[in-house]
């Protein structure tokens, strides 16, 4: 990271070191990034910070808006406060993957002239340049995931073409390898299902149907492919 002299009101508020990875997966294989998230902790005190707080509150989730994300939420909370004098990530995407998140976060850093450090700079959303070079890290990041969406939607949609799609399906339901869908090899199993949907026709409600099925002391067995 380069090296840019903060002012000295910025540096009596604390900094915020925003940890994120988009999904679980990424949290528990991807230690790595984890561990140089974590590391800008002693970035944020050479750069002349006492008080560092650390939000992770968002690790194994998506920054594209339509997740909830308390750690985002607790950051807006504390810069509307005017208690933040920079905010540190990896790269400034990770802050927000959707515009309204992320020129909403410019917006509240410039009012309170708190900083945004990456990897490639600091970034001061007061300063036209600055806020222009942030405005295109976000456009870029969000068509970034609209693309990777499309991808992901279309080698979906080519291997249903194929018949090789394979969703997830209900409990008890298996994928066979000649017939497609059908039900657990299981013949347990297969009698507990039709004895579900057969009590299930007769009452006409879900939740009658486990009262009753509970009353009579019915146990599901378990699946063959060892799900619960």
């Amino acid at each position: 990271m380069t090296h840019v002299d903060l002012p000295a009101s910025l540096l009596k508020r604390k900094a915020v070191v925003y940890v994120r990875q988009s999904t679980p997966a990424q949290v528990q294989l991807n230690r790595e990034s984890q561990r140089r998230q974590y590391e800008l902790v002693e970035e944020a005190r050479r750069r002349g910070f006492r008080d560092v707080e650390v939000i992770d509150d968002d690790l194994g989730r998506s920054a594209s808006g339509t997740v909830a994300r308390p750690g985002f939420d607790k950051l807006v909370a504390w810069l509307c406060a005017g208690d933040v004098g920079a905010i540190l990530c990896l790269d400034a995407s990770r802050l927000a993957r959707n515009g309204r998140d992320w020129h909403h976060l410019l917006e509240l850093c410039g009012l309170v002239e708190a900083r945004v450090i990456d990897l490639d700079g600091v970034y001061n959303p007061c300063r036209p340049n600055d806020r222009l070079l942030l405005g295109m890290k976000g456009s870029i990041s969000e068509f970034e995931l609209n693309i990777l969406r499309t991808r992901m939607y279309e080698a979906v949609r080519s291997k249903a073409r194929r018949g090789e799609l394979r969703i997830g399906v209900p409990i008890d339901y298996i994928w066979h390898r000649e017939i497609g869908l059908g039900l657990d090899p299981d013949a347990r199993v297969q009698e507990a299902v039709r004895q579900i949907f057969s009590r299930f026709r007769q009452l006409g409600s879900a939740r009658q149907t486990h009262l009753a099925l509970h009353r009579e002391g019915m146990h599901f067995p378990r699946p063959s492919d060892g799900r619960n």
